[in-house]
């Protein structure tokens, strides 16, 4: 279940790559967190019942049908983890990243737990039969203890520090795809409203070399977001090659989201929103290009298919690099990442802002601008390029507890899905003085050792005055 919190800033990522599988758009992430839920539940209650059943001495017999249901539990969790290892691999890196962001608070709720249970330990160490069981059980305890209460020494967190960096700066990752239909004129245009500083999309080319937006690639590249199986019989798998851009821009581009609602977030929309949202088109890389020299906001994408160009002249980066050169935008406005043709378009386009996605590679060519997935990078080695004047953009980041880690690491700006909940964040979801949170982590423990040794003479108590009465009892009474 933590792991499913904690991989919910990418769980659109997972439903786009079950759609690629099953050309259905499904939420399959919701359905694994729902399950997910009911498995905790589930178990959780049966550890509680498990509890106080040891409170009051009396043996926990499992019906068959929890037994089955326990099994199929550790199944599904076994299953689950092991297709998370193969699968998305990498996911286990912001897992690792969550706790620096976590840690603290589970480490005070362990605190709270160990104390809760220390009773049961107790009870259990007074009433064992031998001298080594009672070793055994205290000692097994104190391990545990020492363990929960000083694990802090352990913990390094960004966000426990005297100073805080300045806020993180807002990229619209093809827009503002929780608001609006994924790179349409409107997603851009809500994100406008986010204040971001600029737009994240990708292009590719259409049949006669005209640069548009559409994130889906290869065959069937239109079936996620547009009505092209009404529009063009027949020809929904088509590649972008086979499509003009007059074509294309006849298509639907955001009937889907209104009818899919990927995000959960169609419902906070007014009508007249929706209405606009049903009748979005597919736009042109020079639409974008007006819209951001109008308003002054900076332009990063991708090359969707720039790996099968067969030289400078036949590549998605020419026509790119035209379309910009024709647009008039001030070239420091771009921020070039396709890294394939980097030299060749630097030539014929000189200043733009070069992005780079390998910090070796950026090194070498004399960069100091990095555009990365969040997990690629430590915390630590996001502090250290930023001490060196490298700019630092992450992506893709939809979360306030990874919104508010990558702040106190000092990132320069995040591409969001979710630039409408972060641009209201006027401080992360907490930040503390390193010596206000040692100061909490000590007192918790004391707080903790104080109840722990109360509960103990409480009952070390309980068991003499339980066996004296049981003495009492079992004396004969003597005849006068």
């Amino acid at each position: 279940m933590y792991v499913c919190f904690i991989a919910f800033n990418d769980h659109n990522d997972v439903n786009w790559h079950a759609f690629r599988t099953l050309k259905k758009w499904v939420n399959w992430y919701m359905i694994v967190m729902v399950v997910s839920a009911v498995l905790a539940t589930y178990c959780l209650l049966l550890l509680v019942f498990g509890l106080l059943h040891l409170a009051v001495r009396e043996p926990l017999d499992l019906h068959w049908l929890h037994k089955v249901f326990l099994f199929l539990g550790l199944l599904t969790v076994t299953l689950g983890t092991a297709g998370f290892c193969k699968e998305w691999i990498e996911e286990w890196q912001t897992v690792y990243m969550s706790f620096q962001a976590t840690a603290p608070f589970l480490q005070l709720g362990a605190v709270v737990a160990l104390t809760l249970i220390s009773w049961l330990v107790f009870q259990s160490h007074h009433t064992a039969q031998t001298a080594a069981s009672k070793v055994f059980i205290m000692l097994t305890f104190l391990v545990v203890s020492a363990a929960v209460l000083l694990c802090p020494l352990a913990i390094c967190s960004p966000c426990i520090a005297n100073n805080l960096p300045p806020k993180p700066a807002l990229v619209g990752h093809r827009g503002a795809p929780m608001l609006a239909p994924e790179n349409t004129m409107m997603s851009f245009r809500k994100s406008m409203e986010c204040g971001v500083v600029a737009f994240e999309t990708d292009v590719q080319l259409s049949k006669d070399m005209k640069p548009f937006l559409m994130h889906d690639n290869g065959p069937s590249f239109l079936l996620r977001t547009t009505d092209v199986k009404e529009k063009f019989l027949g020809r929904d798998a088509d590649m972008h090659a086979n499509f003009t851009l007059q074509e294309l821009q006849t298509l639907n581009a955001g009937e889907w989201f209104v009818r899919t609602d990927p995000f959960q977030s169609v419902s906070s929309l007014s009508k007249e929103e929706k209405r606009e949202a049903n009748n979005q088109t597919v736009p042109s890389l020079s639409d974008l290009l007006v819209m951001a020299k109008k308003y002054n906001v900076s332009l990063i994408f991708d090359l969707k298919n720039e790996k099968n160009s067969t030289g400078f002249h036949n590549s998605d980066s020419y026509y790119t690099a035209e379309t910009i050169e024709k647009s008039g935008i001030s070239p420091d406005k771009i921020w070039w990442l396709p890294p394939e043709y980097r030299h060749d378009v630097r030539k014929v386009t000189p200043g733009l802002k070069q992005v780079y996605n390998n910090v070796q590679e950026m090194y070498a060519d004399g960069g100091s601008f990095l555009n990365m997935k969040y997990s690629f990078l430590s915390t630590l080695e996001i502090s250290e390029l930023r001490k060196n004047n490298v700019s630092v953009n992450l992506w893709v980041v939809n979360e306030r507890w990874l919104f508010s880690l990558l702040w106190c690491s000092g990132a320069s700006s995040v591409t969001t899905n979710a630039c409408h909940i972060l641009k209201s964040m006027s401080k992360p979801d907490w930040h503390l003085e390193p010596n206000m949170y040692m100061g909490i982590w000590i007192s918790a423990d004391v707080m903790s050792l104080l109840l722990m040794f109360g509960l103990f003479l409480w009952q070390r108590r309980r068991n003499h005055v339980f066996h004296q009465n049981t003495s009492e009892r079992s004396v004969p009474l003597l005849p006068r």
